[in-house]
């Protein structure tokens, strides 16, 4: 049994080790052995001391990966720091709180059927990241995720989404916890046999690359404006700012794009309530024969009026062909979720207004086919993703703004995470982002082309239109629901057991 203090030292360092799995200061291969620190400080410990661990090592991690909230709040949201500072420090508390969920349980299973159940810990551990993307509805950074990278391994995510590469990860963690608390290798020996297993089968899949070869292919020019939050709003510079976005759309379409990408709230309008900057983009689309997508705020006259945060496409004749609300509003960002209670947080939208979550997972028709736009930072939740392709997507899009990130791990968090949707559902993924990152992603997860950050860009690459499925396409996160399940009957039985 370790002392205090060596058990509070593993949960650091359990933490540390979550922190530099992700970009951009990690490496996937820390994302393998995080857990194991955590799980070995765990024997032993009471319950209220595992819960205590599972905290530490949840705060450290979502400090490591979360810090630029802060900054955000504190630059674009109106807040003094120390404002912004605490709002991020209750965030990162209330996200530790699943960490310390997972410890507390996997503690309570072990001291019921003893030491060898610690291998039920990556199934508890898929289940508090369902729970935490869906109680708080903030799945960033899940574990799964440090893996999109090592495209062999991710392929795992065609079958059971980034929660399959979660329990993988935990699953090694855990097994290295059992060899060295217990002195048995053999489970450590089944688990590296799966992995090696994992291993050989996705590397052949993304070889093998048939999908790069199926469906029909479509040019696809990626607009990056680059344009300063700062800026973003400012009338005087409105004019310019749209003629960038003309300029670039042209160059684009000189470049061969049969479809143009523009990023979220691109134009320093509203679309439907200016007219005359409207009819520039639909003679734009009109006299080259392209359709264009872009994002830009909408109004729903009422009373009250309502906000919306949209995607619209215009089409090759100049008319508009649909409309995608954006879904999941970003809390603090387009909302401020309890605001009598959080009134001090109200100058994060004062700005922008509150916004209105669409309703529908609303699909874009181009040139007989069907896409998908995802804003922002909709593209981390994987079942809304699986939603569109469900209902027919064969083409992924995102749009983004990611100026409000500076240069901060958060845009490069943000490409991998929906890199991953790719490699979920069997889909070409193209992200087109105002200060990037902008890319195309094929459906294994290789990055075909990509932009650097903070340039103003144009990028033209090809992506597929494609009809195929994927296991979790179909399924979606039966993995994750099984664990939930799972889970639930460990701890029902055990409270039943005396030991």
């Amino acid at each position: 049994m370790f002392t205090s203090r060596a058990d509070v030292a593993l949960a650091i360092v359990s933490g540390a080790l979550f922190v530099l799995s992700f970009p951009k200061f990690g490496h996937p291969a820390f994302g393998w052995i995080a857990l194991t620190p955590l799980l070995v400080a765990l024997t032993g410990a009471t319950l209220r001391r595992a819960f205590l661990l599972g905290l530490t090592t949840g705060i450290i991690y979502f400090t490591g990966t979360l810090y630029w909230i802060t900054g955000v709040m504190a630059m674009y949201g109106g807040l003094q720091t120390w404002v912004a500072v605490l709002i991020n420090a209750g965030l990162i508390a209330y996200l530790a709180l699943f960490p310390a969920l997972f410890a507390l349980i996997t503690r309570r299973i072990v001291m019921a059927y003893g030491r060898s159940v610690l291998m039920a810990a990556p199934v508890v551990w898929v289940a508090t990241e369902l729970g935490r993307a869906y109680i708080t509805s903030f799945p960033w950074e899940l574990l799964g995720y440090s893996q999109v990278t090592v495209l062999p391994i991710a392929q795992l995510a065609s079958l059971f989404g980034v929660y399959g590469v979660s329990m993988l990860l935990a699953a090694v963690s855990a097994a290295l916890a059992f060899a060295a608390t217990a002195r048995r290798w053999a489970p450590l020996v089944a688990v590296l046999a799966v992995v090696l297993a994992v291993a050989v089968w996705g590397s052949r899949r993304v070889a093998a690359g048939e999908w790069t070869r199926a469906g029909e292919p479509i040019r696809i020019g990626m607009i990056q404006g680059n344009v300063d939050q700062g800026q973003k709003w400012d009338v005087t510079r409105a004019s310019a700012i749209f003629q960038d976005y003309v300029n670039l759309t042209q160059q684009a379409i000189r470049e061969g794009s049969q479809l143009v990408l523009w990023p979220e709230s691109s134009t320093p309008f509203l679309f439907e309530e200016n007219l005359p900057a409207a009819n520039v983009v639909r003679t734009l689309a009109e006299q080259a024969r392209v359709p264009i997508v872009f994002g830009s705020d909408q109004i729903e006259r009422g009373r009250p009026d309502r906000y919306f945060n949209s995607a619209f496409l215009v089409r090759a004749d100049g008319t508009t062909g649909g409309v995608y609300r954006k879904m999941h509003l970003v809390p603090f960002g387009e909302y401020v979720p309890f605001q009598r209670l959080l009134f001090f947080a109200a100058p994060l939208t004062e700005q922008a207004g509150t916004f209105s979550p669409g309703l529908n997972p609303e699909l874009l028709p181009v040139d007989g086919h069907r896409l998908s736009v995802a804003i922002c930072y909709e593209v981390v939740y994987p079942d809304l993703v699986r939603q569109f392709v469900a209902g027919g997507s064969e083409l992924l899009t995102t749009i983004t703004n990611d100026a409000w990130f500076g240069r901060t791990s958060a845009p490069m968090q943000h490409f991998q995470q929906a890199a991953m949707r790719a490699i979920e559902n069997g889909r070409y993924l193209v992200r087109s982002a105002n200060t990037g990152i902008s890319g195309i992603v094929d459906p294994y997860g290789r990055v075909l082309a990509q932009t650097p950050i903070f340039e103003s860009a144009v990028l033209v690459g090809e992506a597929r239109f494609l009809r195929t499925s994927t296991f979790f396409s179909r399924h979606g996160d039966v993995l994750a629901y099984a664990s939930v399940v799972a889970t639930l009957a460990l701890l029902v039985v055990a409270s039943r057991r005396v030991k």
